[in-house]
């Protein structure tokens, strides 16, 4: 009888606990949920909130495997910056790339927040992310760390992006 009740206090625990802000995986980017007006306004002060605190560290040096205001490499920005909003991304920009909706550079669907990535340097896999801050037109603007400049604003209107962006993701 105490193992059932045991049972039974652990599964109205587990049925009863939600996630704050759920991470849909659909290839689509179409979400079977409904989105009530309070909970868009909610993703919507988060999205600020991120953004507001990734725009906070442009100018903070690039460093591999940094995760604070000492230097940051380009999934460890993302991973601190979700973070302050209890959303926990894998720590490398690969993994991070298989999370939320992929949007599969659909730029008409594309907004502030969502996370975009690229293959640098001819890699075979996915190894640098942004967040996006801006989107205008055909021009979709982002923060991240830079190797060379650490934490920047970029476009990809800029050859180098334009060429080397493979997906978007949306998280929130």
């Amino acid at each position: 009888m105490k193992h059932f009740i045991t049972l039974v206090i652990l599964a109205s625990l587990f049925a009863s606990c939600k996630a704050k802000l759920p991470i849909v995986t659909s290839r689509n980017g179409i979400s079977k949920e409904k989105i009530s007006r309070t909970e868009k306004r909610n993703s919507e002060k988060s999205i600020d909130h991120l953004i507001d605190l990734a725009t906070d560290n442009v100018g903070v040096k690039y460093k591999y495997g940094g995760t604070t205001k000492a230097g940051y490499d380009c999934s460890g920005l993302m991973f601190t910056v979700f973070s302050s909003e209890n959303i926990i991304l894998p720590r490398n920009s690969h993994e991070q790339s298989k999370i939320g909706v992929v949007l599969n550079q659909k730029k008409d669907q594309v907004q502030k927040g969502d996370l975009v990535f690229f293959k640098t340097n001819k890699s075979s896999q996915i190894n640098h992310v942004g967040i996006v801050i801006d989107v205008f037109n055909e021009e979709i603007k982002f923060i991240h760390s830079s190797t060379s400049k650490g934490v920047i604003i970029s476009s990809t209107k800029e050859p180098y992006y334009k060429n080397t962006l493979v997906q978007i993701n949306r998280i929130l």
